[in-house]
């Protein structure tokens, strides 16, 4: 599988791809304190 290679140590690396990793990462955290967010204020902080 793909995830399982080792790295070619031939490959440039590639900042752009960097950046996207970076950018993608961030993007799911948020998500998930966003979801983790909504959870607390609807079960702990009822109104």
């Amino acid at each position: 599988m793909y995830f399982f290679r080792k790295k070619d140590p031939n490959r440039p690396t590639n900042f752009n791809l960097k950046v996207m990793h970076i950018i993608n990462a961030t993007a799911i955290i948020m998500f998930l304190g966003g979801i983790i967010w909504k959870l607390i204020d609807w079960f702990i902080l009822k109104k």
